[in-house]
């Protein structure tokens, strides 16, 4: 069946997408998501220990695991900006609860953009009535272009299965393609839906989704300050409610996971002067955490990456790139396999020889187009 893709493919989801003056481009820069009831809620956020505004207010009003609305601002990150970023976060939160006739602690805040500068207060304030008033269940293509910075087009997900004899659905947008690497992987992403759930268990969902997608790539190697995951579940679709951890919880996961790698993979496409997409798969580990480790060693080696950019054969950038992951190895069991380089789609395997565990680990060529986007960002 097709459906509504993104955030308002769930039932009583509506979303919206506005231009209030914060990027010079003149494109959307400030989007709403808003559910018809109080949701359940959750969120996973950066471990750089310098952290904008909007993740420390958007923590504390989680702390009751409950949500109606997220407020997203793009162009200006809110971060390294004092005491007036907080006040800057914690007003927008407010100004829109009054509009929207909820609780202030209901409304979560993120940004994405440029750290150290102000974030325009009054430019959203005087954006917000507009903002609520053009909720609608299509808008969620308008609310994935306002939180795009140097993206180049919106990542949307949505998919539809059924618990306990129910139409459930899951619905997301993500943004991303520079500045990004896992603990949480550095983007923003938002998901929606309908499940009747506790707390408790979409919390371990959640984490057991990002930990398979999200933090699972990387264009750059760089953890920005201002990432975050977030989840609200409304309940709307009247399932059974998942209590415990049974073959529907596992089924919710499991869809949850597949759509967040979706979105994952759409954010390696769509890196920053990426010519190429690139699948790292590390098997024959002692641990998962040792083929992770290898994984992104190969993937954040910028001499790996301007290799796959040339499309030549220098594969031994890959061995030199194991060789410092931090794992003990013996370089006689190692086997590398690769497909060539002047592909489109390249996929790196790497077999260890030491035990049972694997990982795949998801990147991008490094090219001068990275470098011109960047040199430019400010």
């Amino acid at each position: 069946m097709k459906i509504i893709t993104g955030v308002t493919a769930p039932l009583g989801f509506k979303a919206n997408g506005v231009y209030c003056g914060i990027k010079k481009s003149g494109k959307l820069d400030l989007a709403l998501v808003y559910s018809d009831v109080l949701a359940v809620a959750c969120g996973m956020f950066t471990t750089n220990k310098i952290q904008a505004a909007p993740i420390k207010v958007t923590e504390a009003h989680l702390k009751d695991n409950l949500a109606q609305a997220i407020i997203v601002n793009s162009g200006n990150a809110n971060c390294s900006t004092g005491k007036q970023g907080l006040i800057s976060a914690l007003h927008t939160t407010h100004r829109l609860a009054q509009i929207l006739g909820v609780d202030k602690e209901d409304v979560l805040v993120a940004s994405t953009g440029i750290i150290g500068k102000k974030l325009p207060l009054k430019n959203i304030e005087k954006a917000l009535p507009v903002l609520v008033n053009g909720l609608s269940k299509d808008g969620g293509r308008r609310a994935a272009f306002a939180i795009m910075t140097t993206d180049t087009k919106p990542k949307q997900e949505a998919i539809r299965f059924q618990i306990s004899h129910k139409d459930v659905t899951i619905g997301a947008m993500a943004k991303g393609a520079g500045m990004v690497y896992p603990k949480m992987a550095t983007m923003l992403a938002f998901i929606t839906t309908d499940v009747k759930i506790t707390p408790i268990l979409l919390k371990q969902a959640l984490r057991i989704a990002v930990d398979k997608s999200f933090n699972c790539i990387s264009v750059d190697g760089c953890t920005s300050t201002n990432d975050m995951v977030l989840i609200l579940a409304n309940g709307l679709a009247k399932n059974k409610l998942i209590s415990s951890k049974d073959r529907n919880f596992f089924l919710f996961t499991e869809r949850l996971s597949q759509l967040c790698l979706n979105l994952a993979k759409k954010i390696v496409w769509d890196a920053e002067g990426a010519t190429k997409f690139v699948k790292i798969v590390v098997c024959g580990a002692k641990t998962i955490e040792d083929a992770k480790k290898v994984g992104f060693a190969i993937a954040n080696s910028t001499l790996v990456k301007t290799a796959f950019f040339s499309g030549g054969k220098n594969w031994g950038r890959i061995a030199a790139a194991i060789g410092q992951a931090g794992i003990d190895l013996k370089e006689d069991k190692l086997k590398i396999n690769f497909t060539p380089f002047k592909r489109k789609e390249i996929t790196i395997t790497v077999n260890l020889n030491q035990g049972k565990s694997e990982a795949t680990v998801y990147t991008s060529d490094l090219s001068y187009e990275y470098v011109r986007i960047n040199a430019r960002y400010n």
